[in-house]
């Protein structure tokens, strides 16, 4: 069976995951950012409402994965946090500035998540050697590992996944995301010989606002009148498509 960790940007949207039958959420904030560290009040909200597994993603801000001293104590409090509340585990990653796993800090880091599980996000993209990378994941016990092949998509990097699976040999979990869509999941699994995938299965909702201010927004390319959230039906979709695939 084909396993789905849906990337859910608020409660809401972990709620509408569990419905459409994910495992797991990877619950994150500014997705725009790639994700960084939810609230207090998400995380908490997440772990009551939810009976599948809440995986709170470890990222103080978006941009790169080298960590100041500062960070790094940020970092280390949300894990404390996460484990009052008793998510199931984390996502995090750092990396040092020649580009390899920070095996030291990641080290420090999964022994205070302990007995949380420990997952490694798409900072394994931004590595210099995956296969270097994912020996030394292992050897520091992370379970998962999130990843694209080091490419924009999951589909382009579908070559350098099908490869690291091999070379994890059942050791860690290598798990497609980047673009995973009902279009492309059978491809995918052809591809890879992947067992779980992460995908967002968003939708776009307009807002319910009558006045709209149309002389300014409040970020970069904002729409402050639309909003995008996972949605079940598109979860289960994907599910049902990977489950069919021959």
């Amino acid at each position: 069976m084909i396993e789905m960790e849906v990337c859910a940007n608020s409660v809401s949207s972990a709620l509408e995951a569990q419905l459409g039958g994910a495992k797991r959420v990877e619950l994150c904030a500014s997705l725009t950012e790639g994700g960084t560290t939810p609230s207090y009040a998400e995380i908490k909200l997440a772990r009551q409402l939810l009976t599948i597994e809440v995986f709170p993603i470890i990222r103080p801000r978006g941009g790169d994965f080298l960590y100041s001293d500062l960070e790094f104590e940020l970092m280390k409090e949300d894990i404390k946090i996460c484990k009052t509340l008793q998510c199931e585990g984390i996502v995090t990653g750092i990396l040092t500035a020649e580009g390899k796993i920070d095996k030291v800090r990641c080290a420090e880091l999964i022994e205070l998540a302990k007995p949380m599980q420990v997952s490694f996000h798409r900072a394994f993209d931004m590595v210099i050697d995956m296969e270097e990378a994912l020996e030394d994941l292992i050897s520091l016990g992370v379970i998962r590992v999130l990843t694209s092949g080091g490419k924009a998509t999951a589909l382009d990097g579908s070559e350098k996944l099908a490869g690291l699976i091999k070379q994890a040999a059942g050791r860690i979990t290598i798990m497609p995301g980047a673009g995973v869509s009902s279009s492309n999941i059978k491809q995918l699994i052809f591809k890879t010989g992947a067992k779980e995938f992460h995908a967002s299965a968003r939708k776009n909702q307009a807002s319910k606002m009558l006045f709209r201010n149309s002389e300014l927004s409040m970020g970069n390319d904002a729409d402050e009148y639309s909003s995008s959230f996972t949605d079940a039906e598109l979860v289960k979709k994907l599910l049902e498509l990977a489950n069919s695939a021959e």
